[in-house]
């Protein structure tokens, strides 16, 4: 009834909220992802998008689409896997970043695991930063994690979604207006450490670091433990830290892209690296599916939590 094609570009803009974007990670025009969309909500005889041209948002009927779609998108490759007969083998070696490994993602694996039992799961969990870096050393497959984080919200990769950065912290926090702010931060090469002292600079905002961890763990305990401030995705709050509100006169720290990016495994091996390069396809089409659930977080803003 429901045409996975259609059912495909759905996601992508339920995920992207943009059509223009969900047509960069197809592959297509964007009147063609138009042209999906409506023919989806003629099959349904329901508006599954509200959309002006400022922003594109989900209908109480789309929200309950992407269950089915998922749902639907499931079946239609386990059962194009069990007639074509075609099973993946092979390593997979797969980064992410720990933000990811806290929320949803065990989910996905556990899907593809059940999918594809004959890969063999490698699983790096690093900073954005440093996954990135070894990706283009060659020693990482397929990496899920933060992009460059421009400001313009631009970045290499195949986009899952994009999400605000924002201050966090335990609830009761005092932000001294005439004092450096305490920050709790992950070592280099982290984004969020990046993006939090340029834009700190940039408005001229005395800083201090409170706290460094390389574990998300560990920033999350000296946060709890009121030591200071810490930049976070939005989207991805860990229970018991709040948003910090705007009155406490911190700086925006701007959008960041969460992206898929494929490596080029070295070696002679050529059916390793062909191998590896559709258990790479088959995870990121799975994480892509999923992208909105990847972010599905703890925490946000609680007004009042944080004093300034």
């Amino acid at each position: 009834m429901y045409d996975p094609v259609q059912l495909r570009t759905f996601l992508a803009v339920a995920q992207t909220l943009s059509f223009t974007q969900a047509a960069g990670r197809l592959g297509v025009r964007q009147s063609t992802v138009s042209q999906h969309v409506r023919r989806l909500e003629e099959a349904t005889g329901r508006r599954l998008f509200t959309r002006d041209t400022h922003s594109v948002e989900l209908t109480e009927d789309g929200e309950a689409m992407l269950g089915f779609a998922r749902t639907i998108l499931a079946a239609h490759e386990r059962a194009s896997a069990y007639f074509t007969g075609t099973r993946l083998r092979g390593r997979l070696r797969f980064g992410a970043s720990e933000d990811f490994v806290l929320t949803r993602l065990p989910e996905i694996l556990e899907s593809f695991r059940r999918d594809h039992p004959e890969v063999d799961l490698e699983l790096t969990v690093e900073l954005s930063g440093t996954l990135h870096e070894r990706l283009a050393a060659g020693r990482l497959d397929l990496v899920l994690a933060k992009g460059g984080a421009q400001r313009d919200g631009g970045g290499a990769g195949r986009l899952v979604w994009r999400d605000r950065m924002v201050w966090i912290a335990a609830e009761g926090v005092r932000i001294e207006q005439d004092r450096p702010v305490p920050l709790i931060l992950f070592p280099p090469p982290a984004v969020t450490r990046a993006r939090a002292l340029e834009v700190l600079e940039r408005h001229g905002r005395p800083w201090r670091i409170a706290c460094t961890s390389g574990s998300l763990s560990g920033l999350v305990a000296a946060a709890r433990a009121r030591l200071g401030v810490m930049a976070h995705t939005r989207g991805l709050i860990p229970p018991g830290l709040v948003q910090v509100p705007e009155r406490a006169g911190l700086p925006e720290l701007g959008a960041v892209d969460f992206v898929l990016l494929h490596g080029r495994r070295r070696g002679p091996a050529s059916g390793a690296r062909s191998g590896a390069q559709e258990a790479a396809d088959a995870l990121a089409a799975a994480i892509l599916a999923s992208g909105d659930r990847l972010h599905s977080g703890g925490a946000r803003s609680v007004p009042g939590g944080v004093r300034p």
